[in-house]
């Protein structure tokens, strides 16, 4: 294990030269060939072009139909509720969001159909390798091929459309990697396709439906920081020239006190106990010989934790993360670091600062169960969904958001 800023910085400076990325054999085997398996230069011209899928472009087209989900999810899933049970609740938004931003799949049975099979391949995806009656490697093997048959349906019925004019080539991340070449004009085979939108999914699924849950978590907790979080987005929702209008990316980006809120969030509770390695030739680091081939892995619990870097680690203290303050590069690496830092960090920030936004400017919430335990299976969940009780707070600026969500669907606005 290496451990603290060091370890990280040699790792993630090292990448396919002294060490490689390495998965758990169940990922790998789940997964197959895809962006995150392959390492040395076909992982290379595969990552440079998946990059492009997250470029400033395609963020502010995200950034618009995250705003119009987000609207009518709260419309669906909140407005009118006593109580709410976060997680399943947030769990269904993100694979919604997701299903329409990387498949164009808008109908809510097709998202049910494939909801189930999903469902048990993220379950098996880090588990026991064993193909056996009641294992979970065994239920996630079938899930995938459930999961794979359906895509290479959306595939089939993608390519005539995009024949016949009726798909755009840049609607959505199938469309991208079905018509894009990789810089040697190599296209992916279909097989690449499913797997590198397999792992997309996966990989923005799981990862942001527990970041939302921990951060409803805290803000349910600790009054002071959500008063503090709800101050910059009614000074944005104010700005706004008209009620129907949607966030932009550049809204998003004013949100700094709330993203460092999200980021103190992830310092406590991180989304990833650690990332693995593998040495790729004998090395020395800090004194010690490690061996090639041996198995290595980095955590961000040592920095995370360490007083010499936080003062008070153990205590909620967003301030760490202001523009002046926040921690040095290998510090703080919730999402990775160096040639492996995570595509979608951009993609994440403006889906939990978009709900975030819209929630908070709609409701005050307080936590069912106070300090709810939290389990890592193997991210961190509330051992019981985390339920909250909300009421709406009615003013000026909540009219503004109540109503912005009325323009896009069928909500009548509130009485005075």
């Amino acid at each position: 294990m290496f451990c603290g800023a060091t370890g990280n910085k040699f790792l993630f400076g090292n990448e396919n030269r002294k060490v490689a990325v390495s998965w758990p054999s169940s990922a790998v085997k789940l997964l197959g060939s895809c962006i995150i398996t392959l390492a040395g230069d076909e992982g290379k011209v595969m990552r440079r072009m998946l990059m492009s899928v997250f470029n400033h472009e395609a963020l502010a087209k995200f950034t618009k139909v995250m705003d119009e989900v987000t609207c009518n999810h709260i419309q669906a899933n909140w407005k009118g509720k006593e109580e709410v049970l976060v997680y399943p609740t947030i769990k269904h938004y993100v694979f919604e969001l997701t299903c329409r931003l990387f498949l164009s799949i808008r109908h809510p049975q097709e998202i049910t159909d494939l909801a189930p099979p999903f469902a048990a391949f993220l379950e098996g995806t880090f588990s026991v390798p064993v193909d056996l009656p009641g294992m979970r490697f065994r239920s996630a093997k079938r899930a995938a091929r459930s999961i794979r048959k359906m895509l290479r349906e959306i595939i089939k019925e993608r390519r005539a459309a995009l024949e016949k004019g009726a798909a755009s080539p840049m609607q959505d991340l199938l469309s991208y990697l079905m018509v894009t070449a990789d810089e040697n004009g190599r296209f992916l085979t279909e097989a690449e396709i499913i797997n590198n939108l397999l792992l997309l999914l996966v990989a923005s699924h799981d990862t942001l439906s527990c970041t939302i849950t921990m951060v409803i978590k805290f803000l349910g907790e600790l009054p002071h920081v959500y008063e503090k979080v709800l101050a910059e987005q009614r000074e944005i929702a104010m700005q706004k020239k008209s009620a129907g209008e949607g966030l932009t990316r550049e809204d998003v980006q004013k949100m700094r006190d709330s993203w460092s809120v999200v980021l103190e969030v992830m310092r406590l509770v991180p989304l990833a106990l650690g990332g693995f390695r593998v040495a790729l030739e004998d090395f020395t680091f800090c004194g010690y010989t490690i061996p090639q081939g041996w198995k290595l892995i980095w955590s961000p619990l040592t920095t995370n934790n360490d007083p010499a870097i936080f003062s008070s680690p153990k205590l909620f203290d967003a301030a760490s993360f202001a523009r002046s303050t926040s921690p040095s590069p290998c510090v703080f690496v919730p999402f990775s670091g160096g040639p492996r830092m995570c595509l979608g960090k951009d993609y994440a920030q403006l889906q939990i600062l978009i709900l975030l936004h819209h929630l908070v400017n709609n409701f005050r919430w307080t936590n069912a169960i106070p300090d709810e335990k939290v389990k890592f299976n193997p991210v961190p969940i509330p051992s019981k969904g985390l339920p909250v009780h909300i009421r709406p707070h009615y003013d000026r600026v909540t009219s503004i958001c109540l109503i912005s969500i009325s323009s896009r669907g069928t909500f009548q606005s509130p009485p005075s």
